[in-house]
């Protein structure tokens, strides 16, 4: 009986010395907190509106016919400069000529014809006015007299058109510019039945071009005129062209039951390296401010663990404390990028952390500005963790029972 109570009184001693190093080892180990922190400083901040489109000239005319004939002499080819009234190309003009000549005998014609119908007619009035003639020969003369003046006028009519018409068998240039395209060649027959048939398209300024670029409609609500864009082209994908919106097209482009807006943008092209049919690739800048208070959008979306919070607070002061408790039982989150909102920040001073509202402004999704609350240098919170730590300088050295045999060699050396 006396060795089976040593035994229980021996178990007891074990276990409360294992309690007690258990203890002991947990009280000299603190959680720690750390907090990742970004600063509070002057940028700028845009955002953008991504299209794809193609560079034309700002203006381009095409140059037609407006007679039928055989291309006899063409005077330019592609990439020539013309000035405005420069002969571009002739028509044959031997069957205008012929033409031309046809009507102006019918002009002779009817001029004698005329003389002839009033000469009766001024016959036949005098015998009206005896009454010599009955009346209806006098009115027959006087229908025949007007006639003769209609037909005269129509072969004048015709005449003139004719005339035109040999002008227009020499093709000018309306405008100084450059020849983008030449749609004929010497010998051609071009007919001008219906269509005015396109001979030359002349491009009247290559140092100002523009952009016809495809907004979807989810994005054409913000773009406005004026707005700043930047568009390279494949052939020069280092070099960034500049340019401004200048148009905003309400009628609507469907291709496959998808909604885009052309939007035109103009464009400085003065070392021509744009050439018309190009692809570019814009970006349109919808939102643009410079010199503004910005911080991480991550420190907008910090709220601390109120778990981890109670033992840090344990040294604040009352009021920061209160303060804080408000915050973190409000549940309030930061906002995500709209414009003028209420938000939360978590400023760092020290060792003691301070909520913050602030009013956020714009927003490119990675940085959002600070309207007000906040300072140029603030050092804001975006992220906290803890991490345990021994406190115990021999926290390195194994912690072994008293009561557990040492292993060989382990005592102290003599």
């Amino acid at each position: 009986m006396k060795r089976k109570t040593i035994i229980q009184i021996v178990s007891v001693v074990i276990i409360i010395s294992i309690v007690t190093i258990v203890l002991k080892a947990c009280q000299s180990t603190k959680s720690e907190i750390k907090f990742e922190t970004t600063l509070v400083s002057k940028g700028s901040i845009s955002n953008t509106v991504t299209a794809t489109g193609t560079i034309q000239a700002i203006k381009t005319v095409a140059v037609g016919t407006q007679v039928s004939g055989v291309i006899k002499k063409i005077y330019v080819d592609f990439n020539s400069v013309v000035k405005k009234g420069q002969i571009l190309a002739r028509i044959d003009e031997t069957p205008l000529l012929a033409t031309l000549d046809q009507s102006k005998s019918a002009v002779i014609s009817a001029e004698a014809d005329l003389q002839f119908k009033k000469a009766t007619y001024d016959r036949t009035k005098a015998l009206f006015e005896k009454k010599l003639i009955a009346k209806a020969d006098y009115d027959q003369a006087v229908l025949n007299y007007d006639q003769s003046k209609a037909n005269l006028s129509s072969a004048k009519s015709n005449y003139d058109r004719n005339k035109i018409n040999l002008e227009y068998a020499t093709i000018y240039s309306p405008i100084d510019g450059v020849v983008l395209n030449r749609a004929v060649d010497e010998g051609q027959t071009v007919a001008a039945s219906f269509n005015t048939p396109t001979l030359f398209s002349i491009a009247n300024d290559l140092t100002q071009m523009r952009v016809e670029a495809n907004i979807d409609e989810a994005d054409i609500g913000q773009v406005k005129l004026g707005q700043r864009v930047e568009f390279n082209v494949d052939a020069y994908q280092d070099i960034k062209f500049t340019g401004t919106v200048t148009q905003v097209r309400l009628q609507p482009v469907v291709t496959s039951n998808v909604v885009t807006y052309t939007v035109i943008i103009e464009a400085p092209n003065p070392d021509k390296k744009l050439m018309p049919g190009m692809t570019a690739n814009a970006s349109i800048y919808v939102d643009e401010a410079k010199d503004l208070l910005i911080v991480d959008s991550k420190a907008l979306r910090f709220m601390p663990d109120s778990k981890l919070m109670g033992e840090y607070m344990k040294k604040f002061p009352q009021a920061a404390k209160t303060k804080i408790n408000q915050e973190l039982s409000s549940k309030t989150k930061g906002a995500k990028g709209v414009n003028n909102q209420s938000s939360t920040l978590w400023l760092k001073k020290g060792n003691e952390i301070e909520p913050v509202k602030v009013v956020t402004g714009l927003s490119d999704g990675t940085k959002m500005e600070i309207k007000s609350g906040v300072s140029d240098g603030d050092e804001v919170i975006f992220a906290m963790q803890s991490s345990t730590t021994n406190s115990d300088t021999a926290k390195k050295e194994t912690v072994s029972s008293p009561f557990m045999p040492k292993r060989p060699g382990g005592g102290p050396k003599k």
